[in-house]
Protein backbone atom coordinates (compact mmCIF):
# COMPACT_ATOMS: atom_id res chain seq x y z
CA UNK A 1 0.00 0.00 0.00
CA UNK A 2 1.35 3.41 -0.95
CA UNK A 3 0.75 6.58 1.01
CA UNK A 4 0.51 9.52 -1.36
CA UNK A 5 -0.69 12.22 1.04
CA UNK A 6 -0.19 12.94 4.73
CA UNK A 7 0.09 15.80 7.20
CA UNK A 8 3.00 17.26 5.21
CA UNK A 9 0.89 17.68 2.08
CA UNK A 10 0.60 21.31 0.98
CA UNK A 11 -1.91 21.73 -1.80
CA UNK A 12 -2.39 24.03 -4.76
CA UNK A 13 -5.79 23.84 -6.49
CA UNK A 14 -5.55 24.49 -10.23
CA UNK A 15 -8.86 25.96 -11.36
CA UNK A 16 -9.86 27.12 -7.86
CA UNK A 17 -12.22 29.85 -9.10
CA UNK A 18 -14.22 27.58 -11.41
CA UNK A 19 -17.47 25.84 -10.46
CA UNK A 20 -15.95 22.48 -9.56
CA UNK A 21 -12.66 23.82 -8.22
CA UNK A 22 -14.31 26.25 -5.82
CA UNK A 23 -16.87 23.69 -4.64
CA UNK A 24 -14.24 21.05 -3.86
CA UNK A 25 -11.70 23.52 -2.47
CA UNK A 26 -14.25 24.61 0.14
CA UNK A 27 -14.85 20.98 1.09
CA UNK A 28 -11.12 20.24 1.29
CA UNK A 29 -10.61 23.26 3.56
CA UNK A 30 -13.46 22.10 5.80
CA UNK A 31 -11.91 18.62 5.96
CA UNK A 32 -8.65 20.13 7.19
CA UNK A 33 -6.52 19.85 4.05
CA UNK A 34 -3.68 22.37 3.97
CA UNK A 35 -4.73 24.32 0.85
CA UNK A 36 -1.94 26.89 0.48
CA UNK A 37 -2.71 28.29 -2.99
CA UNK A 38 -5.05 28.36 -5.92
CA UNK A 39 -4.23 28.98 -9.58
CA UNK A 40 -6.43 30.65 -12.15
CA UNK A 41 -4.71 32.61 -14.95
CA UNK A 42 -5.71 36.27 -14.85
CA UNK A 43 -6.94 36.14 -11.25
CA UNK A 44 -3.61 36.37 -9.44
CA UNK A 45 -3.65 38.59 -6.38
CA UNK A 46 -7.17 37.61 -5.31
CA UNK A 47 -8.03 35.36 -2.37
CA UNK A 48 -10.33 32.34 -2.22
CA UNK A 49 -12.61 32.30 0.84
CA UNK A 50 -10.61 35.30 2.12
CA UNK A 51 -7.67 33.06 3.06
CA UNK A 52 -6.17 31.14 0.13
CA UNK A 53 -4.03 33.27 -2.21
CA UNK A 54 -4.68 32.90 -5.93
CA UNK A 55 -1.81 33.01 -8.43
CA UNK A 56 -1.65 33.24 -12.22
CA UNK A 57 0.78 30.31 -12.55
CA UNK A 58 1.66 27.16 -10.65
CA UNK A 59 5.34 28.16 -10.69
CA UNK A 60 4.53 31.36 -8.81
CA UNK A 61 2.28 29.49 -6.36
CA UNK A 62 5.05 26.98 -5.59
CA UNK A 63 7.65 29.73 -5.28
CA UNK A 64 5.50 31.72 -2.84
CA UNK A 65 3.95 28.89 -0.80
CA UNK A 66 6.12 25.79 -1.15
CA UNK A 67 3.19 23.68 -2.34
CA UNK A 68 4.16 20.06 -3.05
CA UNK A 69 0.87 18.64 -4.39
CA UNK A 70 -1.65 19.79 -6.98
CA UNK A 71 -5.24 18.87 -7.61
CA UNK A 72 -6.60 19.85 -11.02
CA UNK A 73 -10.12 21.09 -11.79
CA UNK A 74 -9.81 22.66 -15.21
CA UNK A 75 -11.82 22.01 -18.40
CA UNK A 76 -10.78 18.82 -20.23
CA UNK A 77 -9.11 20.68 -23.09
CA UNK A 78 -6.66 22.30 -20.62
CA UNK A 79 -6.04 19.36 -18.27
CA UNK A 80 -2.95 17.91 -19.97
CA UNK A 81 -1.27 21.33 -20.03
CA UNK A 82 -2.20 21.82 -16.37
CA UNK A 83 -0.49 18.54 -15.43
CA UNK A 84 2.66 19.51 -17.35
CA UNK A 85 2.65 23.02 -15.83
CA UNK A 86 2.49 21.51 -12.34
CA UNK A 87 5.38 19.14 -13.10
CA UNK A 88 7.47 22.00 -14.50
CA UNK A 89 6.82 23.97 -11.32
CA UNK A 90 8.26 21.19 -9.16
CA UNK A 91 5.02 19.66 -7.85
CA UNK A 92 5.70 16.11 -6.64
CA UNK A 93 2.15 14.67 -6.75
CA UNK A 94 -0.40 15.74 -9.34
CA UNK A 95 -4.00 14.57 -9.01
CA UNK A 96 -6.08 15.31 -12.11
CA UNK A 97 -9.75 15.05 -11.18
CA UNK A 98 -10.97 16.44 -14.53
CA UNK A 99 -13.14 14.00 -16.45
CA UNK A 100 -13.34 13.70 -20.23
CA UNK A 101 -9.70 14.47 -20.97
CA UNK A 102 -8.87 13.28 -24.49
CA UNK A 103 -6.74 10.13 -24.37
CA UNK A 104 -4.42 11.54 -27.03
CA UNK A 105 -3.70 14.53 -24.78
CA UNK A 106 -2.71 12.26 -21.91
CA UNK A 107 -0.40 10.22 -24.17
CA UNK A 108 1.76 13.37 -24.32
CA UNK A 109 1.71 13.86 -20.56
CA UNK A 110 3.21 10.57 -19.41
CA UNK A 111 6.44 10.78 -21.47
CA UNK A 112 6.74 14.41 -20.29
CA UNK A 113 6.52 13.30 -16.65
CA UNK A 114 8.79 10.32 -17.22
CA UNK A 115 11.52 12.59 -18.62
CA UNK A 116 11.42 14.66 -15.41
CA UNK A 117 11.27 11.71 -13.01
CA UNK A 118 10.32 14.08 -10.22
CA UNK A 119 6.53 14.07 -10.39
CA UNK A 120 3.87 11.41 -10.00
CA UNK A 121 0.45 11.82 -11.54
CA UNK A 122 -2.90 10.24 -10.80
CA UNK A 123 -5.54 10.74 -13.47
CA UNK A 124 -7.09 12.13 -15.44
CA UNK A 125 -10.61 11.25 -14.31
CA UNK A 126 -9.34 10.00 -10.96
CA UNK A 127 -11.62 9.71 -7.94
CA UNK A 128 -10.86 11.75 -4.82
CA UNK A 129 -7.90 10.74 -2.64
CA UNK A 130 -8.09 10.83 1.17
CA UNK A 131 -5.89 9.99 4.13
CA UNK A 132 -6.78 9.37 7.75
CA UNK A 133 -4.45 12.22 8.68
CA UNK A 134 -7.08 14.84 7.75
CA UNK A 135 -6.01 15.31 4.16
CA UNK A 136 -8.41 15.05 1.23
CA UNK A 137 -7.79 15.80 -2.43
CA UNK A 138 -10.97 16.27 -4.40
CA UNK A 139 -13.29 15.45 -1.55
Amino acid sequence: MSIFIDGGTTLVVQGITGRDGSFHAKQMLEYGTCVVAGVTPGKGGQRFESTVPIFDTVARAVQETGANTSVIYVPPMFAADAVMEAADAGIKLIVAITEGVPVLDMTKVYPFLDARRSASSLGASVRPVASASSVALGR
